[in-house]
């Protein structure tokens, strides 16, 4: 096969720039933030999901407390109104008497109502304590998520410009290989990584196979480059 000295030098070039961009990437894919800040983020919506549960029972905890007052408002209003009766009523002691008793009845419920009211308080004040831990827990992984996105920019775009520094010198490396060449190169490469190596005594450098007699001296014949019987691979022959 036909190639210049320049021409298996660009190859091996080529095949160097690839293997490398090949490794960045890797590199770039297996960074361990990526994995923290997934982590991160479904924990982060596990916890959101359990502070928007922990909102509706305050939500509905603060409706009670709301029907609890509204109640004992009316019954204050209604006691007032009952106590001016009996002041009010001068000696009429059948009007009095029904009215002490509905009078004890409204105090009974109030008494009642405020019980009920600080029993609400107090599981209000249990949402609440929840609601102060639920905000700890999420300061604390968002703040572990971006510090994962913080690093992870920093290697991650280091690594993206070594490989975009690396993708620019490629053309012209590749502007000093034959067309033809670089065509094979470039569907071997796609195959198979390792596209070009050297011919190693009988053997290919790359898939260490043994070449046998006739096809040995064949492949001598089409020096300085030939290909791999076995593999296909591109092989200098000195």
């Amino acid at each position: 096969m036909e190639a210049t000295r320049e021409d298996i030098e660009g190859l091996f070039e080529l095949q160097r720039i690839d293997l490398e961009v090949k490794r960045l990437t890797k590199e770039l894919d297996e960074l361990p933030q990526r994995g923290i800040i997934v982590a991160a983020r479904e924990k982060k919506a596990a916890i959101e999901a359990k502070a928007e549960k922990v909102a509706e029972l305050k939500r509905a905890t603060s409706k009670k407390i709301t029907r609890i007052d509204d109640e004992d408002a009316s019954l204050a209003k209604k006691e007032a109104g009952v106590q001016a009766a009996i002041d009010a009523a001068h000696g009429d002691f059948r009007n009095v008497e029904a009215r002490t008793k509905e009078l004890a009845g409204i105090v009974r419920r109030r008494a009642t109502i405020a019980e009920d009211r600080a029993a609400v308080a107090a599981e209000l004040d249990k949402i609440g304590a929840m609601e102060a831990q639920i905000g700890l827990a999420l300061e604390e992984v968002e703040a572990k998520e971006q510090q994962a996105i913080d690093s992870f920019q920093k290697q991650g775009g280091d690594l993206k410009l070594a490989i975009a520094k690396l993708e620019a010198g490629r053309g012209q490396v590749e502007a000093k290989v034959s067309p033809e060449l670089a065509k094979i190169y470039g569907r071997t490469a796609a195959r198979s990584g390792v596209a070009i190596a050297v011919l190693d005594g009988n053997r290919c450098g790359a898939c260490r196979t043994a070449i046998d007699g006739g096809r040995l001296i064949d492949l001598r014949s089409q020096a300085p480059l030939g290909m791999c019987p076995s593999c296909k691979r591109l092989l200098v022959i000195a």
